[in-house]
């Protein structure tokens, strides 16, 4: 019995102020993924306007390569150490992150460290403008991926402020590094700098987690994730390795300029792709806690995540269209007038690629692994070909409209393998019920 002016909290109350809480807790991880992200992008965007102001279109196509090949070397890196980890190990108890990252980020540096000295012998074999770069960016390899692995085990933790933290370090040793690179002037001088202000960050991650990446467990880690981990890992590199066929192709066709010009084309959408990747290192881990909580839920969640990204995209682009040539010039440089002619392809190109990257997050949360490489090779064969095919016909722009039509195909493949993944799962919910 209550007596007068007391208040009882009823059950649906009670849920109510739990779903409240709920959504407050996403908001506030993925207010720290976007956070980390623009932090991280406007370090990558201060790089890449640098070097494209102080060396020229085909120094920066040069860099371009370099930057691209580095991206493939991540995703391997993510799919074999970091990706299992997010998914099988976002909210999970203290004691067993602890043990998990340590043995993640012992994997995503001798990953660094294996394809680096490969890295740094194709470099020193190719010689020429091109070979320095890529054996300076073998050096630096193993920071960079180390950097990249304690953003994901903190994420994995809900600790998205302390990634946060770690990209600010980045950013800020950047600053003299670049300063010293850009007195050198030369393609392999940035790459250095740019990977040294890694380490730093790296050696800072240390001290957060307060551990040590643990190489020896390495290839216990592998083994154990294998499942997961192989078809992340021949999922990522199919994504990032159709990047780089374009890009080699592109400048095979066209010429190494066209790469810098399609380079420049995402310095200019840098700051939405800050969001789509920013999303993308909360995703998995938030689509993995809605599947554990409210199941019914995931399907609408990818689609709003993805729906937003692709309106967001929309929305920039337009804006980057009213942007007149002085300022762009301003910023770009000589590449401005080349990367100027790809906004509309570019932009309709990412917003297919943030509608598909919510469907990509609800496969992930699912441990779909099968489908999702599926998923991400048919939509990398599209990427390839419509990028050298559509430089074929009409170079650089046709490239970038060829691309364009295969990201929006591939998203489309990636809703519908996701739609089949939820009845799979619904049904085979139901059939549990039925037999217990």
């Amino acid at each position: 019995m209550t007596t007068e002016g007391e208040k009882t909290t009823t059950p649906a109350a009670r849920g109510e102020d739990a779903r409240r809480s709920a959504k407050r807790a996403i908001v506030g991880r993925l207010s720290w993924g976007l956070a980390d992200q623009a932090a991280s992008s406007m370090t990558n965007f201060a790089v890449g306007i640098y070097v494209a102001r102080s060396l020229g279109l085909t120094a920066f196509g040069v860099f371009s390569l370099a930057w691209l090949t580095y991206g493939v070397v991540l995703n391997v890196a993510r799919g074999l150490a970091t990706d299992p980890l997010v998914v099988r190990f976002s909210g999970a108890p203290q004691s067993s992150w602890r043990t998990a990252a340590a043995r993640s980020s012992g994997a995503a540096l001798s990953v660094g460290t294996v394809l680096g000295v490969v890295c740094l012998l194709v470099g020193l074999g190719l010689g020429g403008s091109v070979g320095p770069a890529f054996a300076c960016l073998g050096v630096v390899l193993p920071a960079l991926l180390l950097q990249d692995a304690w953003r994901f085990a903190f994420f994995a933790a809900g600790a998205g402020h302390k990634a946060f933290a770690n990209d600010l370090v980045w950013g800020v040793a950047l600053v003299p590094a670049m300063v010293v690179a850009a007195r050198v002037g030369s393609v392999a001088a940035f790459v250095l700098a740019w990977g040294a202000s890694a380490a730093v960050a790296a050696a800072y991650g240390c001290f957060q987690s307060g551990m040590r990446p643990r190489p020896t467990r390495a290839p216990g880690w592998l083994h154990e994730q294998r499942d997961l981990g192989y078809r992340y890992l021949v999922e990522n590199v199919s994504l990032s390795g159709a990047s780089q066929l374009r890009a080699y192709g592109l400048g095979a066709i066209v010429g190494v300029g066209a790469v810098g010009a399609v380079r420049g084309a995402e310095l200019l959408l840098g700051p939405f792709l800050a969001l789509l990747m920013g999303l993308s290192l909360v995703t998995v881990a938030e689509a993995a806690r809605v599947l554990r909580q409210a199941p019914h839920r995931l399907g609408p969640f990818c689609l709003a995540l993805g729906g937003g990204q692709a309106a967001a995209a929309l929305l920039w682009g337009a804006a980057l269209l009213l942007v007149p040539d002085r300022l762009g010039e301003l910023v770009l440089g000589g590449v401005w007038h080349s990367a100027s002619q790809l906004i509309v392809p570019a932009t309709l190109g990412v917003a297919g690629a943030g509608l598909g990257s919510g469907a990509a997050a609800g496969l992930r949360a699912l441990a779909a692994a099968r489908r999702g490489l599926r998923c991400q090779l048919f939509a990398s064969a599209c990427y390839v070909g419509g990028g050298l095919g559509g430089a074929a016909v009409a170079g650089t722009v046709g490239s970038a409209w060829g691309v364009a039509a295969a990201t929006v195909c591939g998203s489309a493949v990636w809703w519908l393998h996701l739609r089949s993944a939820l009845r799979e799962r619904h049904h085979d919910h139901l059939r549990e019920v039925r037999t217990s």
